[in-house]
């Protein structure tokens, strides 16, 4: 199949064949449908206040993959995270930390709980049950990406997850978790397999 790129700006044309590139992997879509299931050997990490279980959706991705990273949160009891758009409070945030050729999506946050918090007569959203935090990242999947990634084996990603817990007396330091996920690299697929055989 040919197509005809008259007319048509170099971005233009750059633009198509990254589309043409770039796919959700399969058990990506499955996360984003609702399937709880660790494809991949999870990652258990405990705080002072938290319990944090992280894997990504897959273990090994191609250039143009989108893929997730997953973290399973579960506060401690009778303790409460901040949630997004908790006002004068460190609200939980995932940060991936910043590398060419990879895209990170905004992180997808469950419904928070609202907690009332008697002595200062207010309400704020938290999390208090566990929850779980969706990153999607994009592995670039432009010709540029693709040389820079040739022979390499595998791809790490670092980040932290931020936070301030608060039982019902009191709140403590603002504390940051340090993450890391490694995955295999994966020459990308040009063709699809035939099936009739």
């Amino acid at each position: 199949m040919v197509l005809a790129f008259r007319g048509l700006e170099q971005w233009e044309i750059d633009d198509v064949r990254n589309a043409a590139v770039e796919r959700n992997t399969a058990s990506s879509l499955l996360l984003k449908l609702g399937s709880k299931a660790a494809p991949v050997t999870a990652t258990k990490i405990s705080s002072a206040h938290l319990d944090v279980t992280t894997y990504p959706s897959d273990p090994g991705v191609a250039p143009g993959n989108h893929f997730s990273l997953v973290l399973d949160v579960k506060p401690g009891p009778g303790i409460h995270v901040y949630a997004p758009g908790a006002k004068g409070y460190r609200a939980i945030a995932l940060t991936i930390a910043l590398q060419p050729n990879v895209r990170v999506q905004p992180a997808q946050y469950p419904a928070s709980q609202i907690y009332f918090f008697k002595p200062l007569n207010e309400r704020v959203p938290v999390f208090q049950k566990p929850f779980t935090l969706v990153q999607e990242v994009i592995l670039e999947g432009t010709p540029q990406a693709q040389a820079a990634l040739r022979g390499k084996e595998n791809l790490t990603l670092t980040g932290t997850l931020d936070y301030q817990a608060c039982d019902d007396k009191q709140c403590f330091n603002p504390a940051s978790v340090p993450l890391s996920w490694t995955l295999a690299l994966r020459p990308l697929v040009r063709e699809r397999p035939n099936l009739k055989k």
